[in-house]
């Protein structure tokens, strides 16, 4: 029963995402928002919402090891089974936008400040505020800069009213929330009756649920041959997942954090960033870049049970 309900639980946020997701486009485009702005902020900050929601909600029922581990997992799943498949899907990939020279810092820097934080074994609410400090500067950045992405221009064509699009905005955080709820309850529940620690709940079952919407909404754009917005999405919603997910949720309670338990994993992410950076700094924008990357991805899995 606990994993059906995990399974609902994973529908509900992915369901609650995508309403966040076109409605808050929908409202940016009725303002005349650039479509950059739109496309590597709103959709970046909401492909995280399930990790955010799933993180806080572990951190408010002091199932700290749930809230880390899921944000490790996605940094995982996001880079290696998202970019690894839109890399092997896409015809041709060829982006417009600077990617090495402009985001590589940012794809790498958010990742190892959470290491130099848990170095004294913890995340507390400073940490937190730093964190989202950082989210502030990586907003800034995004928003001044002048490279455009497209996002869904269909979107622009409908007929705009507020009411629809608010009770739509209320339903998606609604899934949202109550799916993480639940999520997080029946999670604890399969690891207790498996004996699996939260750890590998949260670094693989949860990550693999709340990844789910960057690997919708990525392989879409690759199909729509918008690869800046593919590899933007997961860059921001890797800022997003570190900043945004583990600063709100250390605020909500204190983390504990344990480099040297969990050093493979957490340098499985590491690594996994490195060779994003590696990737955009050569192009490789390739079928081979994306078999190498799923391969990886199933060495961390394997290595790590």
């Amino acid at each position: 029963m606990d994993i059906l309900i995990f399974i609902a639980s994973m529908g509900a946020l992915i369901y609650g995402a995508d309403f966040i997701i076109e409605e808050s486009e929908k409202i940016a485009l009725r303002y005349k928002i650039s479509p950059f702005v739109i496309g590597a902020t709103l959709v970046a900050l909401g492909t995280s919402l399930p990790e955010m929601a799933v993180s806080m909600s572990a951190s408010i029922k002091g199932s700290g090891d749930i809230a880390v581990a899921n944000v490790i997992g996605s940094t995982i799943f996001n880079i290696a089974l998202v970019l690894g498949t839109v890399f092997l899907i896409s015809k041709k990939i060829n982006p417009n936008r600077d990617l090495f020279a402009k985001d590589s810092a940012w794809a790498l820097f958010p990742i190892l400040v959470f290491i130099l934080m848990g170095i004294d074994g913890k995340l507390n609410a400073v940490d937190g505020v730093l964190f989202l400090i950082l989210m502030g500067a990586y907003l800034t950045f995004l928003i001044g800069s002048n490279q455009v992405e497209g996002i869904d221009e269909e979107l622009g064509r409908e007929k705009f009213a507020w009411g629809k699009t608010s009770l739509l905005l209320l339903t998606g955080f609604a899934l949202t929330i109550g799916g993480a709820d639940f999520a997080i309850d029946s999670a604890e529940n399969i690891a207790r009756e498996f004996g699996i620690s939260e750890w590998m709940i949260g670094l693989f079952l949860v990550a693999f649920g709340t990844s789910l919407p960057e690997l919708v909404i990525s392989i879409k754009a690759a199909l729509n041959n918008n690869a800046d917005l593919a590899i933007g999405n997961i860059i921001g919603s890797n800022v997003a997942n570190f900043t945004m997910v583990l600063g709100l949720s250390s605020i909500v309670n204190e983390l504990n954090v344990d480099l040297a338990a969990n050093f493979f994993d957490i340098s499985a992410a590491l690594v996994l960033t490195l060779m994003l950076v590696f990737i955009t700094a050569n192009k490789l924008y390739n079928k081979s870049a994306g078999i190498v990357l799923l391969v990886v991805l199933g060495l961390v899995v394997q290595n790590s049970f």
